[in-house]
């Protein structure tokens, strides 16, 4: 009889995907309370959407397809089909709808939470990563949409950049739906296409850009991209319009009046900016870095875009007759960590346990009592976890950067004066127990 060779499990992650350790997490959740922060002041409600939405509650698929995988994760459950959330807008918008008579108008809300994209993974491009919305829903004053700027702006200055090291670019869809008017162009697909080429502007360039307008472009995999098959003549007049630099649309003559309210400076005009999504339908606005990174390969290269939004007024009308205009701004959370530990020095406090050292199993009362003396003290602590000689537990404590270990045998638990040893300078102390806590403190 034959054995069947076992197959392991792969230790590999999928493309797409990452883990991310310790020193990434601690800057995380400090720009996160730095996020939190300013959301109460701006009077921000806090909210929680599932990870899982019907798929056609998030639209982001084919209805002609028999599976809608088109940029979302799916799994059919009763006949329905689920989708993780693609982003948190649209969960925001079946919320709205949902709670429409009890919630107040407008409601602000922020939001952070993990989404997933089924897309073609590269370079700082990942499938799973959090996000940060603040929304106004059920305004059409562009108040709203100004004050989100005025509000980023301050949570990025609270994570440490100055104003030289971001813009805040700002547009109108209403710019490029008079452009298509100029063209000509009345095909909703079409201006999808030339939408989605135009928001590449800032990555390609606008070599690039023109041939996806026009009959598509190979991109360094081999992979080919369909172009929106516009004539040189109209991708001409796109070009050339959308490199002014002086706006010309009344809602954005508005908000820059808001703006000066604010002595809000740190913007500028930027035609060539759509975003990407296909329900923006008035102000527009992205987030731009404007300092070097490196990226995986030690190159340096301009980071760029984090995150943006815009006014997107008719969304929550796909859930049936709501009367909820909309604005709100999206900032990819893992994206802005990446750019600030580059950035600037974080001297975030990594709280590393002492380590009690096991000398003999029998002893283990007297370690815990230890251990909770210190641990009251609001002192990180553990017990040696393992089962090895000293010298492993030596080893495990410095691979931790353990700043101390206590070495409590036979000898000094009779003599109630335990063993501290600094593993930064090497020097050990006898201490009384009482005196522990405040020699400890001395090191930490």
């Amino acid at each position: 009889m034959i054995k069947e060779k076992k197959i392991k499990p792969s230790k590999e992650l999928p493309l797409g995907f990452v883990d991310r350790q310790e020193k990434e997490l601690l800057i995380r959740d400090f720009i996160i309370s730095k996020i939190k922060e300013v959301m109460i002041k701006y009077g921000f409600q806090y909210l929680e959407t599932p990870s899982f939405e019907y798929s056609d509650s998030i639209g982001k698929f084919l209805p002609d397809k028999e599976r809608p995988d088109q940029g979302v994760f799916s799994f059919k459950d009763e006949n329905k089909w689920l989708s993780l959330r693609y982003d948190l807008t649209a969960p925001l918008a079946r919320y709205v709808a949902k709670n429409y008579l009890e919630i107040p108008k407008p409601f602000k809300r922020y939001q952070l939470g993990t989404v997933w994209r089924n897309e073609k993974p590269g370079p700082g491009r990942f499938r799973e990563f959090l996000q940060f919305d603040a929304d106004y829903v059920g305004t059409k004053n562009l108040q709203a949409d100004a004050e989100l700027c005025v509000m980023i702006s301050e949570i990025l200055e609270k994570c440490g950049l100055s104003q030289s090291d971001y813009v805040i670019k700002i547009s109108s869809r209403k710019i490029t739906e008079s452009l298509f008017k100029k063209i000509n162009l009345e095909d909703d697909n079409q201006k999808l296409t030339i939408l989605r080429a135009l928001d590449k502007i800032d990555r390609l360039g606008w070599v690039a850009v023109k041939q996806l307008l026009g009959e598509g472009r190979k991109d360094k995999s081999g992979d080919f991209t369909k172009g929106a098959k516009l004539s040189s003549d109209s991708i001409e007049i796109l070009e050339k319009e959308l490199k002014k630099k002086t706006p010309s649309s009344e809602d954005l003559n508005e908000i820059l009046k808001i703006f000066k309210n604010y002595n809000f400076q740190n913007f500028e005009f930027d035609p060539s900016i759509v975003r990407g999504l296909e329900y923006y339908t008035g102000v527009i606005f992205e987030v731009n870095l404007k300092f070097d990174v490196k990226n995986i390969k030690g190159q340096s290269i301009q980071f760029g875009s984090i995150g943006g939004g815009g006014r997107y007024d008719n969304l929550v009308k796909n859930f049936g007759d709501y009367d909820a205009p909309a604005t709100g701004i999206s900032i990819g959370l893992d994206r802005l960590v990446y750019a600030l530990i580059q950035k600037k020095e974080f001297k975030i406090k990594k709280s590393k346990p002492i380590v009690i050292c096991v000398f003999n199993k029998e002893s283990m009362k007297e370690y815990i009592s230890l251990q909770k003396i210190l641990r009251d003290a609001s002192i990180s602590t553990e017990i040696y976890p393992g089962e090895n000689k000293l010298k492993k537990q030596m080893e495990y404590a410095n691979k931790i950067k353990s700043p101390a270990v206590i070495l409590y045998g036979d000898d000094e638990i009779k003599s109630g004066k335990p063993t501290l040893r600094d593993l930064t300078t090497g020097k050990e102390k006898s201490i009384e127990i009482k005196e522990l806590v405040n020699e400890i403190k001395k090191i930490i």
